[in-house]
């Protein structure tokens, strides 16, 4: 099938902007690959102390074994990440068969955001994405290793894990998920609970009842956040096994697919005739193949930020009409909520991110000519894994959904479009998600009223202040005023509004959570207030117009832009809970527009 277009045409664009940064970065993989193999250039004691625990000393001393790093977000406090806890077990041991050596090389920070929404902990979460990426750096900086492989699931933990395999992009990478828990609570349940917890009717021991329902056992959410998105991103970009991402967690199948990924990480190595860089997979085709897969399953609005910033890594620079163009091409193929009633077990078992691809590639709108760490190219992602005995064989995968509320062909999909929009106007630039909003919602005019954080607008609630349509602006949320919290917390109150027959929309320079849903919400928007952006012009009582129809966002009062600008007041988001350790980050972070990263 011949390539769509719109995909060839923002490949093209994206390989010409990319064209200076792409080349300087290959140029410096390469040189560090013509060193050779990493552990013949440490004296004898720097030797000595890499090996100094280890039962095959003797192996990684005087043989050309491959030697694999570990990095491993694993905790216990996060059930998508307390599976990892056994993982360096089994990796040693297959890593053994293989004929390698495996060393956990460091471990990196993994913070909840389910845990810190609404809490000033939130306020550390974007910049942990760069943290990890550092901690990833300093594990894989004692030069030992030939490949590495990453354990990882959650919402910055994998960009951050990415960044560092591009930053390392000389040694392979092989990203190894964990999986979903089983299904509990059906979300759309627990999210009725939350709505009635907000408005009385219901006490905190039946919320209480629910979320933990919900969220019940090892394993990510089962909602289509932003850690799930992480997942299929990782498969859209073959970085993971086919088939792997959302396999349960402590199955023989969860088990057999780790030790696979093991072997490729030994078989990928300078050291072997299929050497495989990092580096090399993650081009700008890999890239467009993410958003393609970003848009088709209505991921998560997190991955506007971390794209960009993981591409950045690897000398590809992404923008955000890349992401508009390709949301206008690619179809939404899959309905899991928030955009629908299902889980991502639900979404697996009606045939998954297999028969999404297997699709896309025949309607031309993914790059089937990658690299990927299976050794095939994106048509190797169609198959699924089955277990023989203790081993894996792929099968062709579901050609067919196996339930068309769930999973649609690309040729008869739930929208057109993957309901992801830029909007720019008189206030700025920043993104819509639309696939979750209905249609006589994605315009709203309505008068601004503006707060400087979500606790004023939740104070507001309770006080019953909101009686007609309304824009709520939340402004001083973007990473160099208070680290780009999530605004998840104003979500119930917000479709409360909603659901009382007003009209009401959410504009703001912060995020929203991979989870957002029907309120239809401006998000990143750039320039930020505390950075000179627009919004810092925006008074009470203001004609804010959104339309994601026409892809704009303006203010309508006339002679709003001639203000003074509030003013930014860090005295709340400066000290405690560790924000202090932060100011760095802060005064460094880029626009929203181009990741709001520090580190690239």
């Amino acid at each position: 099938m011949r390539l769509n277009a719109t995909l060839e045409r923002v490949t093209d664009r994206i390989r010409e902007r990319s064209a200076a940064s792409r080349a300087a970065y290959l140029a410096k993989i390469a040189a560090a690959a013509e060193q050779g193999p990493r552990r013949a250039h440490l004296s004898c004691g720097n030797q000595a102390h890499a090996y100094a625990a280890m039962d095959d000393k003797d192996d990684l001393a005087t043989t050309r074994k491959p030697n694999i790093g570990i990095v491993s977000a694993y905790n216990d406090m996060l059930s998508a990440h307390q599976p990892y806890e056994k993982f360096p077990d089994i990796i040693r041991a297959a890593g053994h068969d293989a004929g390698a050596t495996v060393q956990v090389a460091g471990g990196v920070p993994a913070m909840c955001d389910g845990v810190t929404q609404g809490r000033a902990g939130m306020e550390l979460s974007l910049f942990s994405r760069d943290v990890i990426a550092l901690a990833a750096g300093v594990a894989l900086s004692h030069d030992t290793f030939d490949a590495a492989m990453y354990l990882g699931v959650c919402d910055k933990i994998v960009p951050g894990l990415v960044i560092a395999a591009a930053t390392f992009g000389h040694i392979p990478a092989v990203f190894v998920p964990a999986g979903p828990m089983p299904s509990g609570l059906p979300n759309d349940e627990k999210a009725k609970v939350r709505q009635q917890f907000a408005t009385g009717e219901v006490g905190r021991d039946a919320l209480m009842a629910a979320e933990m329902a919900s969220y019940h056992a090892p394993g990510t959410c089962t909602f289509y956040g932003t850690a799930n998105s992480n997942q299929m991103l990782m498969e859209f970009m073959g970085l993971h096994l086919p088939g792997s991402s959302f396999v349960n967690p402590n199955t023989p199948l969860r088990q057999a697919l780790t030790v696979a990924a093991t072997r490729r990480a030994a078989a990928i190595t300078r050291l072997g005739n299929d050497y495989l860089p990092a580096g090399e997979v993650l081009d700008e085709r890999a890239f467009v193949n993410g958003i393609v897969g970003l848009m088709a399953t209505g991921g998560s609005t997190n991955l506007i930020l971390h794209l960009p910033a993981m591409a950045r890594a690897a000398g590809v620079l992404i923008d955000l009409e890349d992401f508009h163009d390709l949301s206008e091409t690619v179809p939404l193929m899959a309905r899991v909520y928030p955009n629908g009633l299902a889980d991502v077990n639900h979404f697996h078992a009606a045939g998954g991110l297999g028969y999404m691809i297997g699709h896309l590639l025949d309607a031309g709108l993914l790059h089937a000519d990658v690299k990927t760490i299976n050794g095939t190219g994106l048509d190797g992602y169609t198959a699924e894994p089955k277990l023989d005995g203790t081993a894996i064989r792929w099968e062709p995968g579901a050609q067919e959904s196996l339930n068309d509320k769930i999973l649609r062909p690309a040729s008869d999909p739930f929208a057109p479009t993957g309901g992801l929009k830029q909007l720019q106007g008189n206030l700025g630039r920043g993104v819509i998600k639309t696939s979750a909003v209905a249609p006589e919602r994605h315009i709203i005019q309505a008068p601004a009223r503006v707060f400087s954080d979500q606790e004023q607008v939740k104070a507001a609630f309770k006080a019953g202040e909101f009686t007609q349509d309304t824009v709520v602006v939340v402004r001083f949320q973007g990473p160099r005023a208070n680290g780009m919290p999530e605004l998840h917390s104003l979500t119930p109150m917000l479709a409360v509004l909603q659901d009382r027959g007003l009209r009401v929309a959410l504009v703001t320079d912060g995020r929203m959570s991979g989870a957002s849903g029907k309120v239809p919400a401006a998000i990143h928007i750039a320039p930020e207030a505390a950075n000179g952006g627009p919004l810092a012009r925006i008074r009470d009582g203001d004609l804010i117009r959104m339309d994601a129809t026409a892809g704009t966002i303006d203010c309508l009062t006339q002679g709003w832009d001639t203000r003074e600008p509030a003013s930014f007041d860090p005295s709340h988001s400066a000290t405690g809970m560790g924000r202090e350790l932060f100011a760095a980050f802060r005064a460094t972070a880029g626009s929203a527009d181009t990741g709001a990263c520090s580190v690239v």
